[in-house]
């Protein structure tokens, strides 16, 4: 399952005691149609008020029309959700362990638009960008992520294979993309706000570096507000599919 959804009134996407979540609203639908109980199973978590382009999550059904699917999901879902599409894999295939590459985008604006709330990060002050690419290329020279991830997470390591690490400016608006193997809770939002740091002359390249061998999080920058995160693409083998 192909999945948008604009993050403002969700608690995150995984079901939780409180609050709305992405995945139960899924649920919720797939109980309404298919009048039995689906788990829905997610390439990842985002977190309460992040976004995404596109989530890929695989569900374990009989046979089905997957247009006729896509329709019935989108006309029981509310606005913000939709389903763009749904495609059959092969039995075995799974949503978060065959990813290979996850894209995320976080969005900055330093002009005042009531049309980007909700979407975009508003920051007035000016950074100089060709100095957090250089810290960009910093990170994408590193593997061990520790003092970006939030603390008591549970995994086995903090190493993740960045492929692509980019600050990108036009006029105003600015986009900071980043893609990897993996990503540790809370990582892209603590990337972004230490970067902005170091657009601010707050942290020098040497510091940047300094940080990222601390493996503390104490170190790194605030993490940025969830509005401006956009979880982009999400990238499997082609031999998963059946269609």
């Amino acid at each position: 399952m192909d999945i948008s959804y604009r993050g403002t009134n969700f608690n995150g996407w995984q079901i939780q005691p409180n609050g709305v979540t992405v995945q139960e609203e899924l649920e919720k639908a797939l109980f309404t149609i298919l009048k039995k109980e689906t788990a829905v199973t997610g390439s990842g978590r985002t977190d309460t008020g992040v976004h995404a382009m596109q989530q890929i999550a695989h569900i374990d059904i009989d046979e089905i029309d997957p247009q006729k699917l896509t329709f019935k999901l989108n006309s029981f879902l509310n606005g913000d959700i939709s389903i763009n599409g749904i495609r059959p894999v092969k039995t075995e295939a799974h949503a978060r362990f065959d990813a290979t590459d996850r894209t995320y985008h976080y969005h900055l604006h330093q002009a005042k638009n009531p049309f980007k709330k909700g979407l975009s990060y508003y920051f007035n002050p000016e950074l100089d960008i060709a100095k957090i690419n250089e810290a960009c290329e910093i990170i994408k020279g590193w593997q061990n992520f520790e003092c970006f991830s939030k603390v008591h997470t549970e995994v086995n390591n903090f190493n993740c294979e960045i492929f692509q690490a980019k600050w990108i400016q036009d006029g105003s608006n600015h986009m900071f993309e980043i893609s990897a193997n993996r990503f540790l809770r809370g990582m892209v939002r603590a990337v972004v706000g230490t970067l902005i740091d170091v657009g601010l002359g707050k942290t020098s390249l040497e510091d940047f570096s300094a940080i990222l061998e601390s493996n503390d999080r104490r170190r790194a920058g605030r993490a940025v507000p969830a509005e401006g995160l956009f979880l982009q693409k999400v990238v499997y083998p082609e031999d998963i599919y059946l269609d």
